[in-house]
């Protein structure tokens, strides 16, 4: 990487291993490994769109940890920030993809991993000097009380360098409690520029419809700019993909998206990452609109990375989607 990042990302990555063809796990002979991380996905998307990302985390010295920096960095993702361990291990976690009226479902397995041992002394964080955005999660605080003092001690680091910082909630049920994660995300929701605000309204005692949710939070937190997706499913394998913004001002998509649903995985995380890429280089109005380009294109793909290109981004946002076969 020629220069310092623009971005940079805090978090872990994880193996993702799924059975073929919508099998149950138990029925399953063999798994498709994938590599799925909340931040890892926010940097690989906007290094698609043509910014340049770093992305902060610490992997076991093993085959699995390089698999996982070996794909970030085919991703043209900054990996020389990873703290590299000979102790503890990667996280997987297993995904049966499922079929109405079956849900998809998930099972952890990531106790003890590296990346939850991450603590505020294995980073030099001078480097964040320069770079225009710091993004994290509310995964990273949920793995343990480590990674909670880390968070806030790189966003701190962050504001101190002068870089811009979104928070994207991402509450997991699976992790903590709804109290738990309103003791933890509060202070980091408060210092942020940008909150996405998904899932949300399970943590704070705010409306879930899109709109009175952000408008709620930017009162409630202070946050200069909140943003959320709006989703709407019809109980299959089609869904809409439309987003909204308050700052000073409200702001929504300029289009909806209407899309056949292939991998639901990583859809937020895409949208983060268009809306970052967006936000940086045009405004909010921008940033939703790339936002909603990214998560439209990413839920047509497997995977939680996204393989957009900014041409087909570009395209998709100016003629809309074209299921006609490209020759």
């Amino acid at each position: 990487m020629s220069g310092g990042p623009d971005v940079v990302t805090l978090g872990e990555a994880m193996l993702r291993l799924s059975p073929p063809d919508h099998q149950r796990l138990e029925q399953s002979t063999s798994l498709d490994v994938n590599v799925g991380g909340a931040e890892l996905s926010v940097a690989i998307g906007v290094a698609r769109l043509g910014l340049r990302s770093a992305w902060v985390t610490k992997l076991p010295k093993t085959p699995l940890g390089r698999i996982i920096a070996n794909h970030a960095r085919a991703m043209e993702v900054d990996v020389s920030k990873i703290v590299w361990t000979d102790e503890r291990r990667v996280g997987l976690y297993f995904l049966e993809f499922g079929a109405a009226p079956r849900p998809s479902s998930v099972i952890y397995d990531r106790k003890d991993s590296a990346a939850s041992n991450l603590k505020p002394g294995d980073v030099d964080w001078k480097f964040l000097k320069g770079v225009k955005l710091f993004h994290i999660s509310g995964i990273t605080p949920a793995l343990s009380e480590t990674n909670r003092e880390t968070t806030l001690h790189a966003l701190k680091q962050a504001k101190r360098w002068g870089c811009r910082v979104s928070f994207d909630v991402n509450y997991r049920s699976k992790l903590w409690s709804p109290s738990e994660a309103e003791l933890a995300c509060t202070p980091i929701a408060k210092m942020a520029d940008i909150l996405i605000a998904s899932d949300a309204s399970s943590i704070w005692n705010v409306d879930k419809e899109p709109e009175r949710m952000v408008k709620a939070l930017k009162k409630k937190l202070g946050v200069p700019l909140v943003v959320t997706t709006k989703r709407a499913d019809d109980g299959t394998f089609r869904s809409r993909i439309s987003s909204i913004a308050v700052s000073d001002k409200r702001y929504e998509s300029s289009r909806p998206y209407d899309v056949e649903v292939v991998d639901r995985l990583g859809t937020g995380d895409s949208f983060a990452a268009g809306f970052i890429y967006g936000y940086l280089t045009g405004g909010v109005q921008r940033g939703l609109d790339y936002g909603d380009a990214m998560a439209a294109f990413k839920v047509s793909t497997p995977g939680d990375s996204n393989y957009a290109t900014k041409d087909e981004i570009d395209r998709l946002l100016a003629s809309g989607p074209n299921l006609r076969i490209q020759r």
